[in-house]
């Protein structure tokens, strides 16, 4: 409804952003066309009859109209209130000639919901076909949408025919409607355009309205407190919505019918709706329209975690009766690695992320909150590392005026059901075995990483300045009679070169070894200036899981960052046995480094004002290991050493396995005060502070490298012992 619609979304949206956490993304504003044009969205709450109207009138600058509920219109002031505002009643008469006219001139838009109602249980998609599950019958969509657009394309083209064939037929169409401007009117088309509303995560819980409601109502009903419940949360827990418009719907083609086309260049009187002969192939084009419009709303569904691992516990094999947690985040991991290269379909933006963190403490929560939604309301039950599934429960249908509460799992599961490519993806990693669905694991991520460096290599590769291929790749060498596996880090401004001679060293002494590239590493000085902390750790993740799918017992190390890096990594995880850190960067003794922070903001401000010519991205260094390091050190990069060490030292409390801090008292970068202070920092019962006097800080390379490789490999082998 035009300035109504307008006015209350408008009103709404202002009145509640003050409070609301909810974010809203619009996508695919480029396919909304310019002509006669009907919105037609998915309704899953109240939220979609504000959210829309505001939206596309801030994209179109059109006033936007749509059948308001005929309860609206009790009471001649409120009836006269609502029509003078462009209000149409769903009861009107006359409502089909109103849109009609109102829609053939292209100055207004529709919004239609062709489900009808609120479809709380997303349940659309029953034995291949479109049907609405209620908790009495099935319900077919309205084809409603497809008959207005084929009723408005029919006058237009039918006015332009009898424009040179019938004159009086022609003017009595253009009074009839009341076009003021016939060349306007012939000169545009009519489309439908899918709108997909997607909402992520689906919250209901108690909020600010549902408490309100129920001091105010007495008795609250279920569907009452099921709207305030969830779409409360929506607006102040917190919701990520996204608004899709999909691609247009041309219907002048649909007119191309030899029935239709009789009608359409018939010479006699046609009234509105009446003497149609070609009623019946319109009915049938309405159909092959609507089935065309459902298929694009519901396969727009911004796919997120909680649709990915509802479609998982669905379709689990049935005689399944546990599932450990840790592998069902390996087949969320490997659903979403499966999924995300496929261009049909639509993510929500953290699934473009890296995945790494699923698997290594959920850093972001993202399995938990769905973990506890699931047993909040029985569909699994938990205990220690393994989840009951209870099958019965993702497949209930009852309770659709509640469902979103009573049962959210199966919401989620219901709504990827009409996404082919989705479900078939899942059922293939359900069908997985645990140890088929680690070794998968294993196998990709070793492919990842290496294709990640080799595609960095080539984007950044400087001619003069990078090293060698080889210097950044990762390095893997299995052991045949391993004692343990051995994650090993390099440093700032490194490469897994660093650690060669190092991890040859373990594997000698029978340890399977791996030792990953840290992103922005290997390449060049300008891949690490665009390179954040987070993505140091992911990498270091990565091969973690790696190690973790290739060996029974884990230990970790690093030096310099790499040891910072290792002991982050062990502040979230407990199944590793022991650490050491060789020189952890916790105070470094470069004065340039102090002031990194502050030359970093002067450089974006610098940018921000087109000032790039007095910016200083890098600075010189001159480095012990000039065949590894780089020769540039990038002011973000030290930005980014300072927030990772400040990150972890408040986390040191939460080390608390075996621990080995390595330091030089003569290093040239490392000071060892904040080594020690770190050392003192570290929860571990266990944990030893060896001291050298090497005046040099790259102390795991050259002269005196040995003693340090036998100090570590003494320490691993009496955590081994003791185990």
């Amino acid at each position: 409804m035009n300035r109504f619609a307008i006015y209350m979304s408008s009103y709404a949206l202002k009145t509640l952003a003050p409070f609301s956490k909810a974010k809203v993304r619009v996508h695919g504003e480029e396919n909304i066309p310019d002509g006669s044009v009907i919105f037609t969205a998915n309704h899953f709450t109240r939220l979609e009859t504000i959210l829309l109207p505001y939206y596309l009138h801030g994209i179109t600058k059109k006033p936007v109209w749509s059948l308001a509920d005929a309860e609206l219109f009790q009471g001649d002031l409120l009836k006269s209130f609502l029509e003078n505002l462009g209000a149409v009643s769903t009861e009107d008469p006359h409502k089909n000639y109103l849109i009609t006219k109102n829609l053939i001139a292209g100055d207004n838009e529709w919004i239609v919901f062709p489900e009808g109602m609120m479809v709380k249980n997303k349940k659309v998609f029953i034995q291949g076909n479109f049907g609405i599950q209620t908790d009495d019958n099935i319900v077919k969509p309205h084809t409603g949408a497809a008959t207005i657009a084929l009723r408005c394309e029919f006058y237009r083209e039918r006015i332009r025919r009898m424009q040179s064939k019938n004159k009086s037929e022609y003017e009595r169409l253009i009074s009839y409607f009341e076009i003021e401007d016939p060349v306007k009117v012939l000169g545009i088309q009519t489309y439908i355009v899918p709108v997909n509303i997607t909402y992520y995560p689906i919250l209901a819980k108690e909020n600010l309205l549902s408490k309100v409601a129920q001091k105010l109502i007495d008795n609250p009903s279920a569907r009452t407190m099921d709207e305030l419940k969830t779409e409360g949360s929506m607006i102040f827990s917190g919701v990520d919505i996204d608004i899709r418009f999909g691609k247009p719907i041309i219907i002048n083609k649909y007119l191309h019918n030899s029935l239709v086309e009789s009608d359409l260049s018939s010479e006699r009187k046609i009234d509105f709706d009446k003497n149609i002969y070609s009623r019946p192939a319109i009915k049938e084009l309405s159909d092959q329209i609507m089935n065309q419009v459902l298929t694009s709303i519901y396969t727009m569904t911004t796919i997120n975690y909680d649709h990915i691992l509802a479609g998982i516990l669905r379709y689990l094999p049935k005689d399944l009766k546990d599932e450990d947690i840790y592998t069902l985040k390996c087949r969320l991991s490997l659903a979403i690695t499966r999924l995300i290269p496929k261009t049909n379909i639509f993510f929500h933006e953290n699934l473009y992320q890296n995945q790494i963190s699923l698997l290594t403490g959920d850093r972001y929560k993202k399995i938990e909150h769905f973990l506890k939604a699931a047993i909040d309301t029985k569909v699994i039950t938990s205990e220690k590392d393994k989840i009951h599934i209870h099958s019965y429960r993702i497949d209930d249908a009852q309770y659709f005026h509640n469902v979103r509460i009573e049962n959210p799992i199966y919401v989620m599961a219901n709504e990827i059901e009409p996404i082919k490519e989705v479900v078939e993806s899942i059922k293939r990693i359900t069908e997985m075995t645990p140890t088929e669905v680690h070794k998968q694991i294993k196998k990709d991520l070793v492919e990842k990483t290496k294709t990640d460096y080799f595609k960095d290599y080539k984007q950044y590769y400087i001619e003069g300045e990078s090293k060698e291929k080889k210097i950044g790749a990762p390095i893997f060498l299995k052991s045949e009679n391993e004692r343990a596996g051995i994650l090993l880090i390099h440093g700032y401004m490194a490469a897994p070169e660093e650690m060669k001679e190092f991890t040859q060293y373990l594997h000698e002494k029978s340890f399977t070894v791996y030792a990953p590239r840290l992103k922005g590493h290997g390449t060049a000085p300008e891949d690490l200036s665009t390179t954040t902390y987070l993505e140091w750790i992911e990498s270091v993740e990565e091969g973690y899981v790696i190690l973790k799918h290739t060996c029974k017992k884990l230990f970790v190390g690093g030096f310099s960052t790499g040891a910072a890096l290792a002991l982050e990594l062990c502040t979230r995880t407990h199944d590793i046995s022991g650490a050491f850190a060789v020189s952890p960067p916790m105070k470094l003794k470069d004065i340039g480094s102090s002031f990194a922070p502050a030359l970093s903001i002067f450089n974006s401000m610098m940018k921000k004002a087109h000032f790039t010519t007095i910016t200083k991205e890098f600075v010189d260094n001159d480095p012990e290991n000039p065949h590894i390091n780089y020769g540039r050190n990038p002011v973000a990069g030290i930005r980014e050493l300072k927030r990772l060490t400040e990150s972890l030292e408040p986390e040191l409390k939460n080390v608390k396995l075996p621990v080995l801090v390595v330091q030089s008292r003569n290093d040239p970068v490392v000071d060892s005060d904040g080594t020690y202070k770190l050392f003192n920092n570290i929860a571990s019962v266990q944990k030893e502070y060896f001291l050298f006097d090497y005046e040099k800080h790259g102390i795991l390379l050259g002269k005196g490298a040995r003693r340090i490789y036998e100090n570590i490999e003494s320490f691993i082998s009496h955590i081994i012992q003791q185990e």
